[in-house]
């Protein structure tokens, strides 16, 4: 009994940690938005990662010795997760949610747990039952529905909604390479370690391009509010979202990990409303619903295998 009551508590803590990561990495639509109106992308970028990694070393500089143990195995994971996770996904997101809204930005990232679940099956093996699959559907269907309250948006041009749409997909799926490699990298190395490692690795990869856009950069008309974002933008959503999210997805199966990626685009659409002050419109809590049950499913599945 206790030590089914000590594996209950463990499946309660990492389904939290997975939530939390992902209502923390839903507040980067948003907050994407702002930052990529305040200032160049590649600028933006650069601070972003710069901030998570000094945020995530006090975590680390106790197990520094730790760096000096890891195999080329480890690195090339590493440098996978700063490529795709921390470069790819940053300027796939602020470029993209520089054309389109805040909401249809959230409706394109609902499309991560279905993007995430068929790669785990397809490439980590993980074993579909119907619990996973009637996630991803509830998951999908949510989209689909949160797509329909787009319908009659006037806000932005076709050509631009499209591209920028196109964009944030891409970003998808730098996530979801960013959420499988991680997996596996945090299957040796400790998730705090990788986040910080990989946040360090982009730091110099962004540079270049930092120094190219710097031109570019009107210090002057960036405000306090655009300021607190950015930081918000490196602190909160790539330093602890990726400590939450590397945390509980190092003890759950890839499939697991992606229904609860449900919970970031309902955070992202709650959250546009908030700070981008975005129309609610009655048919988003329909696709809410969808969400919440698709994360109820999943947590139903990680409570049955002891994952």
């Amino acid at each position: 009994m206790q030590d089914g009551g000590k594996a209950k508590a463990n499946n309660w803590t990492t389904n939290a940690k997975l939530a939390t990561g992902m209502a923390l990495f839903g507040s980067a639509t948003p907050i994407s938005k702002i930052v990529a109106s305040a200032m160049p992308v590649f600028v933006a970028s650069t601070l972003r990662v710069a901030i998570g990694a000094l945020v995530l070393f006090p975590f680390i500089a106790r197990d520094w010795h730790d760096i000096g143990k890891l195999s080329r195995r480890d690195w090339l994971l590493v440098t996978a997760i700063a490529l795709f996770g921390m470069f790819g996904f940053s300027v796939l997101m602020l470029y993209g949610m520089g054309m389109v809204p805040g909401t249809v930005g959230a409706t394109v990232m609902s499309t991560t747990p279905a993007v995430t679940s068929t790669a785990s099956i397809a490439l980590l093996k993980d074993k579909p039952t119907w619990r996973k699959i009637a996630a991803v559907t509830l998951a999908v269907g949510g989209v689909l529905i949160l797509q329909l309250g787009q319908i009659g948006e006037g806000d932005t041009a076709g050509n631009s909604l499209l591209l920028g749409s196109t964009l944030v997909f891409g970003a998808v799926c730098c996530e979801t390479i960013y959420t499988l490699v991680g997996k596996k990298a945090s299957e040796t190395i400790d998730p705090v370690l990788v986040a910080f490692l990989a946040a360090a690795i982009a730091v110099p990869v962004f540079i270049p391009f930092a120094i190219w856009q710097w031109q570019d950069f009107q210090l002057r008309h960036v405000t306090a509010a655009d300021w607190l974002a950015l930081v918000w933008y490196g602190a909160g959503t790539l330093a602890l979202g990726s400590w939450f999210w590397y945390s509980g997805v190092s003890r759950a199966e890839g499939a697991v990990a992606a229904g609860f990626m449900g919970v970031m685009p309902a955070s992202a659409l709650i959250l546009s409303y908030l700070l981008l002050d975005e129309p609610f419109r009655p048919i988003h809590l329909i696709g809410f619903a969808f969400v919440f049950l698709s994360v109820l499913l999943i947590a139903w599945e990680n409570a049955k295998t002891g994952g």
